[in-house]
């Protein structure tokens, strides 16, 4: 595709650009393929700004400038007459910045809003920036992620007697969106597995994502069964199911829907593991919001941090209606419920909803942090998130289509990867010393998730990584991440090592608002940011004294 087909205006000069925490500049505005670039041309200033038409999330025209005329430039002379006009886009990202850009010349501006509405929402993954971006630093041979289901499977020593891998998965026909390795239990083998992703939706049967080293219990994750109004049943997904307890007396099923639309999913061809037929496991409802209720929730809580008129009672009442803080108490404290079975009762779990591939991987990862210290280092958790996010399949290139201030009707957008951040930050703030990793890589992922110039986020599913050749022709963020120059940015200097579980507080008074992200182009979340650099500094600087 020939982006220049798209772009009437590649530059226009004499632009006023007005953006948070910086005053108003005047300069040259540029448009390429995949960027829109502000270079400030007033004295004294090298100002630029560099930012990735795949980051807007909305753009609003300046009615009485733009809406009047927008039909009228097919007459050449009236479009002359209005070549001293002046038009004004408010551009509105993914990351919640939002620019204003006042630019000369009524059709430059049209011709300029076109283009920006035409390739921020180009949806061909190959044609996207970071199959173009070549980093110098980085070679594409390098790009090899930081783990594989067969590198988890050989580090974990203890699964061998138990578990094994299998590939029954290999050519993604059983299950498109599980990766092509996966572990499950030593007595099934691979037509028993086919038989029961049959059964699942999706053809997510249940495989191990975690371990628990002092105790030998696992958590596994899949999708619901395919029960249906008439109770089917698959005597090969009982079997698995007993195979992962292995003579323990119970395990327990997490299921992150409602009683009630677990009910409702069976009428419609799903349903739930029923006593009858899994009585060695005990099923227990923890409903967690997704989809289009947790977006509106984002959407609501954003706007309500925008709105600069609101007083006291006005914001606790807008922030209380968002709901955000309760979708991340319930994911909290299901997770600790998960946690705790494992780690206290020493049972098994399998969690799971509808899909498997939304809340099911929020509530497997949290409970991971909870209780395992190796996923807490910077390289655990990017490690983590890739094993349980990125391979586990879920579906970026859906979710993350839009951010807060999309005008678009919603589709499959929602921001569980960016819930999944808060409720990590909500740790963060409870245990200080307990994660290796520091807000800013936080913050720098919410940001990735929804815009990059890496590969990692790309596509829905690993199927689609491969068939497109993500591996092979884009570089990996991760990796990025945990370079000499980059980790120090990201690592949390206070962090001191523990193997205890890190039990998070659910309480109200417990949870705050994620400032540093719902607020982060404010001025007085910029001060936060210079403080905690203050203290970085500090603190590398005393254990630079106590070494000499």
């Amino acid at each position: 595709m020939e982006f220049s087909e798209h772009i009437k205006t590649a530059n226009v000069e004499d632009v006023v650009l007005r953006q948070p925490l910086h005053p108003p500049g005047r300069g040259t505005l540029c448009i390429t393929g995949h960027h829109l670039l502000f270079s400030d041309r007033e004295e004294g200033s090298c100002r630029q700004v560099l930012l990735l038409l795949r980051n807007i999330d909305a753009i609003e025209k300046s009615v009485e400038n733009l809406l009047t005329y927008s039909s009228l430039f097919s007459n050449a002379g009236l479009s002359q007459r209005l070549s001293g006009s002046s038009g004004t886009i408010t551009i509105k990202c993914k990351d919640l910045r939002v620019f204003q850009l006042d630019i000369p010349g009524m059709e430059e501006c049209l011709n300029i809003a076109r283009s920006i509405e035409t390739l921020s929402c180009l949806d061909i993954v190959s044609e996207m920036y970071p199959f173009f971006y070549r980093p110098s630093n980085a070679s594409l041979r390098d790009q090899c992620g930081l783990s594989s289901p067969e590198r988890h499977y050989s580090q974990m020593k203890e699964l061998h007697d138990r578990w094994r891998l299998s590939t029954v998965n290999r050519d993604f026909s059983v299950c498109p969106s599980y990766p092509q390795a996966v572990i499950v239990p030593k007595s099934t083998d691979d037509d028993m597995l086919e038989k029961v992703a049959k059964f699942r939706q999706g053809g997510r049967f249940p495989v191990l994502c975690y371990y628990h080293k002092k105790n030998g219990m696992v958590i596994m994750r899949s999708s619901q069964p395919l029960m249906g109004a008439n109770r089917k049943r698959c005597r090969e997904d009982e079997q698995l199911l007993l195979a992962v307890i292995d003579g323990s007396d119970k395990g327990y099923i997490i299921d992150t829907r409602s009683s009630q639309q677990a009910l409702q999913a069976q009428m419609t061809g799903g349903g739930f593991e029923s006593k009858s037929c899994y009585s060695s496991w005990k099923r227990l409802q923890r409903q967690m919001e997704r989809g289009k209720a947790l977006q509106e929730s984002l959407i609501k809580l954003v706007e309500a941090c925008g709105d600069e008129s609101n007083n006291m009672d006005r914001w606790l009442s807008k922030l209380e209606n968002s709901k955000w803080l309760s979708h991340v108490q319930t994911a909290l404290s299901t997770a600790g419920l998960v946690a705790e079975c494992v780690e206290r009762d020493g049972h098994s779990v399998l969690v799971h909803g509808s899909e498997g591939t939304d809340s099911t991987l929020l509530i497997s990862t949290l409970a991971q942090l909870i209780m395992d210290p190796g996923c807490r280092t910077l390289e655990g958790f990017l490690t983590l998130l890739e094993r349980e996010w990125i391979q586990a399949g879920h579906p970026f290139q859906k979710r993350c289509a839009h951010s807060a201030y999309s005008h678009a009707r919603l589709q499959q957008e929602s921001p569980v990867f960016l819930l999944l951040l808060d409720c990590v930050w909500q740790l963060w703030q409870q245990f200080p010393l307990a994660l290796g990793f520091s807000e800013t890589l936080l913050l720098r992922l919410s940001t990735e998730a929804y815009v990059s110039d890496y590969g990692t986020f790309l596509c829905n599913n690993q199927q689609e990584r491969c068939a497109l050749g993500v591996k092979e022709n884009t570089h990996c963020l991760f990796q990025a991440l945990l370079r000499p120059g980059e980790r120090d940015c990201y690592s949390n200097p206070l962090y001191e090592h523990t193997e205890l579980a890190i039990w998070p507080s659910v309480h109200p008074q417990s949870l705050h608002l994620w400032r540093g992200f719902f607020l982060r182009w404010t001025p007085q979340t910029h001060h936060l940011e210079e403080a905690q650099e203050e203290i970085r500094n500090m603190v590398i600087e005393w254990g630079k004294l106590a070494l000499s």
